[in-house]
C-alpha cells in the first residue's frame, strides 16, 4: 500500500515537473515571436509631408460628442461614452503602419491606395499615440454618404488637426470625425 502511494506521488511530481517546463518553453517561444512594440513613432525617419507642423483642420466640434444618428442607431439610444477632442498628428493607413511602421511622404502613394481599398485611416501623434479614425455620422456612414475616407487621403501623410469624439475601449483609441456628409 505504502509502496502503491509512493510510485503515485513520483508519478504526479514527473507529471508537475513536465508540465512547468512546457509552461517556461512556451513562455520563452511567446516571447521571442512577439517583442513587445516600442514606444514613440515608429520609422521616425520616415517624416511626414512638411514635418510636424498643422496643415489644416478635419472635423467639426458639435455641442454633444454624439450626432443625433449615432444616439439613434445605439442601443437604448445610449452610445458608448466619448469626449470631444482635438488631436494633431499625421495621417496613416493604420495597416501599413502597424504592420510595417510605414509613414510620411516617402510612403505616400502605397498610403493613399491603401486607403482607397478600404484600409483603416489613422492618426499618429509626434509622440506615437495612434488612433482609429472614423465618420462619426452613424446612418450616413452606413450608407455610403459621407466623405471622410476622401478627405483623409487628400492629406495622407500630412499632419493635421482632428477634432471629433474619443472613445478608448480597452486600449483601442478611435476618434470619430464629424463634418463629412455628402449633400
Amino acid at each position: 500500500m505504502i509502496r502503491k502511494i509512493a510510485v503515485t506521488l513520483v508519478a504526479v511530481g514527473v507529471a508537475a515537473g513536465i508540465a512547468l517546463s512546457q509552461d517556461k518553453m512556451a513562455d520563452k517561444a511567446d516571447k521571442k515571436a512577439a517583442p513587445a512594440a516600442k514606444s514613440g513613432i515608429l520609422q521616425p525617419g520616415m517624416e511626414p509631408t512638411d514635418g510636424w507642423t498643422s496643415k489644416g483642420d478635419m472635423g467639426q466640434k458639435g455641442g454633444e460628442p454624439w450626432s443625433n444618428t449615432t444616439n439613434g442607431a445605439a442601443v437604448d439610444n445610449k452610445p458608448v461614452p466619448g469626449k470631444t477632442v482635438t488631436l494633431t498628428g499625421e495621417i496613416v493607413d493604420l495597416s501599413c503602419y502597424l504592420q510595417l511602421g510605414k509613414h510620411g511622404d516617402k510612403h505616400s502613394s502605397c498610403g493613399k491606395k491603401c486607403l482607397a481599398n478600404g484600409e483603416p485611416v489613422g492618426l499618429v501623434t509626434k509622440p506615437g499615440q495612434v488612433y482609429l479614425l472614423m465618420a462619426e455620422e452613424h446612418d450616413p456612414r452606413r450608407d455610403g454618404g459621407v466623405t471622410f475616407r476622401k478627405a483623409a487621403a487628400d492629406n495622407f501623410a500630412k499632419v493635421m488637426t482632428v477634432t471629433g469624439t474619443e472613445t478608448n475601449i480597452n486600449g483601442v483609441k478611435a476618434v470619430y470625425v464629424q463634418g463629412y456628409i455628402t449633400k
